[in-house]
């Protein structure tokens, strides 16, 4: 039973790791990924590859299946129902960090999760999802990425987005710095209502949906001309980057816990990072306009058809 769903993810996933890369080796130019492959003593391994060019200062698209008789107990302590199964999790993540400040840092995953245990149905479920960390702010570029993935999920339902989209807002909020890491996009976990095809076709759409969503943006903005003041600002918001990932960010908990691999597992760290104490962006800035109008859950799209619908009625 678990080879009728694992093959065909599994065979997905290591497809679009090849097409990801390809598309943004096409983009970034001359860089190429250097691909290093794993094994895991436990059981499993994967293909960690990174990246380092013009466009993409650090990047890496990972590709991971890890397997075993038993999740640690510090794994299983919130699903008792996970308790003395063998299990199965395969998945892509992805993060980029580009050069330009002007280009925002990206992040994504796809994964899927299946437990068994003899006698009894499998346990499965996807997970995933996809969000943009801009250091500027451009109003028109949330705009397309939002509008994107609305229109992935869209054949799987209108709530999909919405309901997604508020669970991203939700997850990536930083709770002791009281906002949001960027502008969200979607979020899910745990998904395995209705039937498996359906569940596997909304997370291959949501994998499908992150090349025509982020690259736009990226070329639009890559050619902008920025310096040290843009750099220091980059490099201080990147550190908002790390501490998400060290202190809630689901999967390097699970990665660290079930003893993956700790250098792919890290991978999704900035290559430089720092803090300033009590850091004020100063008024008037875009700095300060991230600060005030980005930094916290926004309806983007249904603000913009309001504003629409506003215009139509003034004229």
């Amino acid at each position: 039973m678990s080879h009728a769903h694992l093959e065909p993810v599994k065979s997905f996933l290591m497809d679009f790791q090849d097409r990801l890369c390809a598309a943004l080796e096409k983009e970034d130019g001359d860089a190429r990924f250097h691909e290093d492959s794993w094994t895991r003593e436990e059981g499993g391994g994967g293909r960690t590859r990174v990246i380092e060019g013009a466009l993409i200062e650090k990047g890496g698209v990972n590709f991971s299946h890890v397997f075993g008789h038993e999740l640690p107990p510090s794994a299983s302590a919130s699903r008792p129902e996970l308790a003395g199964r063998s299990f199965h999790a395969v998945g892509v993540s992805w993060v980029l960090h580009p050069r330009n400040p002007h280009v925002p840092t990206t992040h994504g995953n796809v994964r899927f999760f299946i437990a068994e245990k003899e006698g009894e149905d499998p346990v499965w479920w996807f997970g995933g999802g996809i969000d943009l960390t801009p250091y500027y702010p451009f109003h028109e570029d949330v705009l397309h990425w939002h509008r994107t993935i609305r229109d992935a999920c869209a054949p799987f339902g209108d709530d999909v987005y919405p309901r997604y989209k508020a669970w991203c807002d939700e997850y990536f909020y930083l709770r002791h710095r009281d906002e949001t890491r960027g502008v969200g996009g979607i979020f899910f976990d745990d998904a395995n209502e209705g039937d498996f095809e359906t569940c596997f076709a909304f997370m291959q759409a949501v994998a499908d949906s992150f090349v025509p969503a982020w690259l736009p943006i990226a070329r639009a903005r890559r050619g902008i001309e920025w310096g040290e003041r843009e750099r220091d600002f980059q490099t201080y918001r990147r550190g908002r980057y790390v501490e998400f990932n060290l202190v809630y960010d689901r999967g390097t908990l699970f990665g660290l816990q079930s003893g993956g691999r700790t250098e792919s597992i890290l991978m999704s760290m900035p290559p430089v990072a720092r803090w300033i104490y009590q850091y004020q962006p100063e008024p008037g800035t875009p700095e300060a306009e991230l600060y005030r109008d980005y930094l916290r859950p926004r309806d983007w799209l249904g603000e913009m058809t309001e504003a629409r619908e506003g215009e139509q009625q003034a004229r």
